[in-house]
């Protein structure tokens, strides 16, 4: 299959957007960019273009999609009703990086809910999305645009690496500005549930709602039947074994563990802040470094696990972050990139005297 490319800095007349909705309105493919990442989009109401989706992901069937819309009201259609919940949260924060959970009507296929009785609705700020969708004159069905398990694309380069020659046609609207996916909550129950975490954070969420709790999948105990993306599958995973180092005893270690651990494969180290300063620069070890905050670490998560594959590193090691704010959503993206994979210091210390049990680890 052909993949168009267009690039929207040098499309002066808006051609590309059009053309892009034409090839959505015909049943196929196409990438787009929203605020969060970049995603893979067809008419979320015709069940045969939204299976092609599954197709070039290789996504399995019974992950449920978001839809993406243009107006708040396109969401009635697609819902048999919206509790209070679902109505602050539509008010507050739409357009935005937030998807509600609600009730379906019967206009939307099995295909976009995996047979569930609820879907998954968004309205994305990003104004390309925006227009694209009002162009397609439909809700548009998009996870993130790459293949099934590896980490979400925030800039159309990425999208090209893994879709070329799967889809219809990619529209490159630059990086993306908040770098994970939307939060999703389920507003159908008498307490809203943070299904998952992302760039509206539950901080915020209470403000405006009180109460909020955490799916336990969150947590990691697996859903048998996911009711949103990202609750049952490994997602976002580099290509080498990753751990995360989360406590302030197993940070103090990483400079030397990352430093040994190279002896015997090249190891990279995504750290930021006073970490990413302690840290030495040896032979084959890779220092990764996010900078000073959360949101710049959300923002080059997924890239930095994607330069980790491109390094061709045996071993990555990474930094946790405190789970406040925005650090609900990367700690979620980490650890799920990890396979939930935690180094501690015990762990750490033990294999640093045994350098023979060290390098077994490093290879395994």
């Amino acid at each position: 299959m052909q993949t168009h490319y267009w690039n929207l800095q040098t499309d002066t007349e808006g051609a590309a957007l059009r053309e892009a909705a034409a090839l959505l309105k015909k049943g196929e493919a196409v990438a787009f960019p929203t605020e969060t990442v970049y995603g893979l989009g067809a008419d979320g109401l015709n069940g045969a273009a939204v299976r092609k989706i599954f197709e070039a992901k290789g996504r399995p069937s019974d992950n449920p999609l978001i839809l993406h819309i243009a107006n708040k009201e396109d969401i009635l259609p697609l819902t048999t009703g919206l509790t209070k919940q679902a109505q602050i949260l539509i008010d507050k924060f739409w357009p935005g990086p937030l998807t509600v959970i609600v009730a379906k009507s019967a206009v939307v296929p099995d295909e976009v809910s995996a047979g569930l009785d609820t879907v998954a609705v968004r309205m994305p700020s990003h104004p390309v999305a925006a227009e694209l969708i009002r162009l397609a004159g439909t809700p548009i069905a998009a996870p993130s645009a790459n293949l099934s398990g590896k980490p979400s694309p925030t800039d159309a380069e990425t999208v090209l690496a893994d879709m070329q020659g799967r889809i219809a046609g990619i529209v490159d609207g630059g990086a993306c500005e908040v770098g994970v996916e939307s939060t999703i909550v389920d507003t159908t129950g008498e307490v809203p549930v943070i299904l998952r975490p992302g760039g509206i954070t539950r901080e915020q969420l209470e403000e405006v709602l009180g109460k909020v709790e955490l799916d336990p999948a969150i947590a990691g105990v697996e859903a048998a039947k996911p009711k949103a993306p990202g609750m049952k599958y490994r997602h976002y995973a580099p290509k080498a074994k990753m751990y995360v180092v989360e406590t302030p005893e197993a940070l103090q270690l990483l400079p030397a563990f990352a430093k040994e651990a190279a002896k015997s494969a090249p190891v990279a180290v995504i750290c930021g802040g006073k970490v990413a300063e302690t840290m030495q620069r040896a032979e084959h070890l890779h220092i990764l470094n996010w900078g000073t905050d959360k949101k710049e670490l959300a923002l080059k998560l997924y890239r930095l696990l994607r330069r980790c594959d491109k390094l061709g590193v045996g071993l990555i090691l990474s930094e946790g972050v405190a789970e406040d704010g925005l650090g609900l959503a990367i700690m979620n993206r980490m650890r799920k990139a990890a396979g939930r994979q935690v180094l501690g210091a015990d762990e750490m210390q033990e294999l640093l005297k045994n350098s023979t049990q060290l390098k077994s680890f490093v290879l395994k």
